[in-house]
């Protein structure tokens, strides 16, 4: 289960991260409203604690709950709520890889026609600091460049400007110069987003099982061998992922506004 996509880096079990609390207690501390972003929290332990209206999101493993792990019953139960996640994980050959596109491809077309139905403010919008819908399409762009431009199509110059990275990205010493400093219209977005799409499409129209298993170098580590389908069950992933991010936040700024044109004026 992958941790929280947005404008943070993707795994804190990278490393990197501050070391200040490692090791700490905190014994009847009052922890309300405590926020954890990009934590590495391997190895902790709460006693006796209040968990309440608590929200957790990230990779899990051998996660004990009052004496229950509950790692597999969370990946069964998220598996039966997205069964596009065990089509995903089992497609292998190309017919697979193209069906799965498809599958990401229409919903992300009825998220699109769905925000373009907000106010244009609300496409700008952060919810709980994570990337606004323009944002997300940015960096599905700058995805795509990645994992097909570079990555499989071996394109020199592979990247477009409006592409918005996560800070792992950066940390990876990419050349943030490539990208713009300014921030493009969401008419620009979306057209180069429809290209992006269309040229994912186009290649799989034509990719064959001998094309997936192809050896490919890995974008962020050259000396790190990928296949062909490797890299594209990057840009599935980062789709399917974006696309159940972006969904929620649209519920909640819909929600948000039907609450607000409700109250007496």
């Amino acid at each position: 289960m992958a941790a929280q996509f947005g404008p943070h880096r993707f795994y804190a079990g990278d490393g990197g991260g501050s070391e200040q609390f490692r090791g700490a207690r905190f014994d009847a501390a009052d922890l309300r409203g405590a926020r954890f972003t990009d934590c590495d929290l391997t190895g902790v332990t709460i006693r006796d604690g209040w968990l309440v209206n608590v929200s957790i999101s990230g990779y899990l493993s051998n996660v004990t709950v009052n004496g229950v792990d509950v790692t597999d019953f969370v990946s069964a139960e998220l598996d039966r709520r997205h069964p596009e996640r065990v089509q995903f994980r089992e497609g292998q050959t190309a017919d697979d890889v193209h069906a799965m596109w498809d599958t990401i491809e229409r919903p992300w077309a009825q998220a699109t026609e769905r925000a373009g139905r907000l106010p244009a403010a609300a496409l700008d919008q952060q919810v709980n600091e994570e990337w606004s819908f323009a944002q997300t399409l940015r960096h599905l762009v700058l995805a795509t460049d990645m994992w097909l431009g570079r990555a499989i199509l071996d394109i020199e110059h592979p990247f477009h400007p409006i592409g918005l990275t996560d800070a792992g990205t950066q940390e990876d010493g990419f050349d943030m110069s490539i990208l713009a400093t300014v921030t493009p219209s969401y008419v620009e977005v979306l057209e180069v987003r429809a290209g992006r799409i269309a040229m994912v499409r186009d290649f799989l129209a034509t990719a064959t099982s001998d094309l997936l298993a192809a050896p490919r170098k890995n974008p962020h580590d050259p000396a790190h061998q990928e296949t062909t389908r490797s890299c594209l069950h990057v840009i599935l992933h980062e789709e399917w992922e974006h696309l159940r991010f972006a969904v929620r936040d649209l519920d909640a700024i819909e929600a948000k506004r039907d609450a607000e044109a409700g109250q007496p004026g």
